[in-house]
Parts: structure tokens; sequence; C-alpha cells
């Protein structure tokens, strides 16, 4: 598939005249010289960001690809109901959490919290369901309640990342990809019940079948899959090659020590719940995965939440994480606009 033509953008101004002619929001730098992310606010008070953005999806698609993230200010969007017609007008159809790999609850309909992950730990950098065949391209979070200290969603632009990486480090996994191995274990991490959202192992090994999944039941009862995926690619639209991958975030070095350590004794190579591998199944250096989770950390930006924020992430081209934090915190998030990996360019190995 060939990338689309990129159509040059207008320069930043302050003020931004929509396709309508009404200067109704300006966009401006996060920080001085910061690309990532391309803040938006509203320069009239009776803006109504979901009705705005259905009629500027041009003007939005060509910041949100030169940037790679918006953040939305000042149209205090505080709650699930108030973010659905937003994620529709700026996203498309919310999309069902599917194959899960981190603990979520509902809200309504498809708007989620971000994560119920234990507040004092991080997470890395990653792009949502990169490990998925059909992945979405679009992620919406909106902060409900901002954390009395930390809670950010740190970002990282993949391209950046993808450049920063030695050429011989990206091309081994442009040649291989890379394998994840998940051990679904109800003693650490999801049940396989949670993961597939059902209690019919028939219908996870269907699932699994048409998502080139590898799969296996042991005792009985506990279920293991192995994936060979894809680590890089030229997003669709811009031609720019990204990295885009859960190498690095699923591997487990990238866990704190004390716990990879623990996990390890606790159950050995062969059973952790998570852990990654080149896509030959041989194991990805030390050395490797160093600067793997170094080009994440050079490339990362972060900014505080405010209350009624709302963020859209182009998901191929920037990575998002979560900083621990103290005090009440609520995120949603919202996923979007299903993509195939099979629509996204490869790249040349090196």
């Amino acid at each position: 598939m060939e990338p689309k033509s990129r159509k040059p953008l207008p320069p930043l101004r302050r003020r931004e005249l929509g396709a309508s002619g009404a200067d109704a929001v300006h966009f401006e730098e996060l920080q001085p010289g910061s690309r990532l992310p391309l803040v938006v606010k509203p320069a009239l008070p009776e803006v109504i960001l979901a009705e705005w953005a259905r009629s500027h999806q041009e003007l939005l698609e060509a910041r949100l690809h030169a940037h790679g993230a918006l953040l939305f200010r000042g149209f205090d969007i505080r709650s699930a109901e108030a973010l659905e017609p937003v994620t529709r007008a700026i996203a498309g159809e919310p999309l069902a959490y599917e194959e899960r790999s981190s603990p979520r609850s509902v809200v309504r309909g498809h708007i989620y919290t971000s994560t119920d992950h234990p507040p004092s730990e991080p997470i890395f950098l990653h792009n949502e369901q990169s490990y998925n065949l059909t992945f979405p391209l679009r992620l919406v979070f909106c902060c409900v309640t901002a954390a009395r200290e930390g809670g950010q969603t740190p970002l990282a632009d993949t391209r950046r990342i993808y450049q920063r990486l030695p050429a011989s480090v990206r091309a081994r996994f442009e040649e291989q990809g890379y394998l994840y191995v998940r051990n679904f274990d109800d003693r650490f991490g999801l049940s396989w019940r949670t993961a597939f959202q059902t209690e019919d192992r028939a219908a996870v090994e269907d699932y699994c079948r048409r998502s080139g999944i590898e799969f296996e039941w042991k005792d009985g009862q506990h279920l293991k899959t192995r994936q060979r995926r894809r680590a890089a690619g030229r997003h669709p639209v811009t031609g720019e090659p990204v990295w885009f991958n859960h190498a690095t975030f699923f591997h487990v070095s990238t866990l704190p020590s004390e716990v990879g350590a623990a996990l390890r004794a606790e159950l050995g190579e062969e059973s952790l719940p998570n852990n990654t591998y080149y896509g030959d199944g041989s194991p990805i250096e030390p050395h490797v995965l160093e600067q793997l989770r170094a080009a994440y950390h050079e490339e990362t930006v972060s900014f505080p939440w405010r209350e009624g924020d709302v963020l859209l992430v182009d998901n191929l081209l920037a990575a998002h994480g979560r900083a621990p934090f103290v005090g009440p915190r609520r995120v949603l998030a919202a996923l979007a606009h299903p993509f195939s990996w099979d629509d996204v360019p490869r790249t040349e190995p090196g």
C-alpha cells in the first residue's frame, strides 16, 4: 500500500480560521519548541468541542499527523456522557476493549477507566494493542479528576524513537518481528476469562486461530499463547517510519527489578505472565533492551493533567504510559478507528 501524499500544513498561528470562517479555537505549543502534544483551546466561550470538531476534520487530521497528539484544553469535558460525543467527533465510534492486557473498568458503553493498575507503579510507554492484528488507530483520554501528585500520561514520538535506535537494532526486528509469549494464570496478571471476555474455551481458541495466535492449554485450564508481530512500519498517511510494538513493554526486564526477579524465581522463564523474544524465539540481549528503553525515555514528554482535558493520540505516531500518583485520579479512555497491520506499509530493514 502506497503512503498517501501529505498536504503542506498552514503555518502554526495563535489563532486558526476554521473551514467555516469562524475564529473558534487556537493552537499553541505546550512548551516552547515542543511538538508533542499540540494544545487546542477555545477562542470563544460558546465553542462546543464535538460540534466544532465535526466541522473541521481535515484541519484536525493534519495537525494530528504533524504532532502525533492533540490536547484539547478548556472545553470542560468532565464525564463519560460528555466524552462519548467528543470521541465520535474526533476519533470515531468507541470500540470494545478486546484481547485485554491491563485491568480496566467499564464506565459507560465503550468508555473505560484508563487503567486500574496500582497507583504506586509506573506504566512503561507503549502503543495500545500493537500486538493485535487489528488495533485502534485513535486513542482518547479525558481527565475527570487530576491526581494530587503525579499521574501524568507521558508521550513519546514513535518516529523519533525509530530514528534514535541503532540501524542494527532496527534491522533484526524489522526482519524477524518479535514474539510475544503470554501465560494466563489466576495468580498473576489477567486470567484468560478476563483477557478474552468469555468463559468459553472454544471461543478463545477460535479467536486465537483468527488472530494468528498459537495456543496450548496447560494443566487442563491454564492457557499459554504465542504471537509473532511486526515491530515497525510506515504511517499510512505520512509515510514516515514508526516504532510500533510491545517488545520492550512486555519484556520481563522492563518491570521493576525486584518484581521481575521475584516472578522469575517463583515461575521460571517459561511461565512468566508476559515476555518477549526476537521473532525466531531467541532471547533479546540485555544491551539491546537497554537501548530500546533509553530511546523511549529520551523521547518522553510529560505534562500535568487539568480536569476537563481531552487528549487525542494517533496510536501509530505516539506511545503513551502513566506516571505513579498520589490521591484520587480518574482518567477515562476510549479506543477508536480499527486499523489492520496489513494496511501498515513495511519499512526497509536497517
